[in-house]
């Protein structure tokens, strides 16, 4: 399944990839020679913690380089009234009795932020909305339960 990015999330992707390869390994270096010029290594916590964040470090940039090199970048039509990645769209939430309205920006799996109003594509929420336009209702199994959502606006 090929996995989806805002050209924002590309570039802060891209951002993040060079500090870690720049200033990050630079910093986790300095530390490392500082703690080798201590003396006995194998007792010194200073530089089997500043081995765990190189460690760390390459990990991430192993992670970020395949996100970047496998990822698509979504185009995004602004003159559209349906919901596609990129879109920022107004829900309101029927379940329960109630009547909470949400905004959410339908981003890739990478970019996701819940808490933010991020939502991926991929999650329950983000599929349901693909493709809907403002006065559609649907229905979104959520690890809360089964709720409905009417879409009020679509930007």
């Amino acid at each position: 399944m090929t996995k989806f990015l805002t050209p924002e999330g590309r570039k802060k992707l891209e951002e993040e990839l060079a500090m870690r390869k720049t200033e990050m390994r630079q910093k986790i270096a300095e530390i490392i020679k500082e703690a080798k010029e201590q003396g006995d290594l194998s007792e010194n916590a200073e530089y089997s913690e500043a081995k765990r964040q190189q460690s760390d470090n390459e990990r991430r940039i192993m992670e970020i380089e395949n996100d970047v090199r496998t990822s698509q970048v979504a185009s995004f039509n602004q003159e559209s009234n349906v919901v596609q990645m990129g879109s920022k769209v107004k829900v309101k939430c029927s379940a329960n009795g109630g009547g909470d309205e949400q905004a959410f920006c339908i981003v890739g799996s990478n970019e996701s932020d819940p808490l933010g109003g991020k939502i991926s594509n991929e999650s329950p929420i983000g599929q349901a909305l693909m493709g809907k336009s403002a006065g559609e209702k649907m229905k979104v199994n959520t690890p809360a339960g089964e709720k409905e959502y009417t879409v009020m606006e679509v930007k």
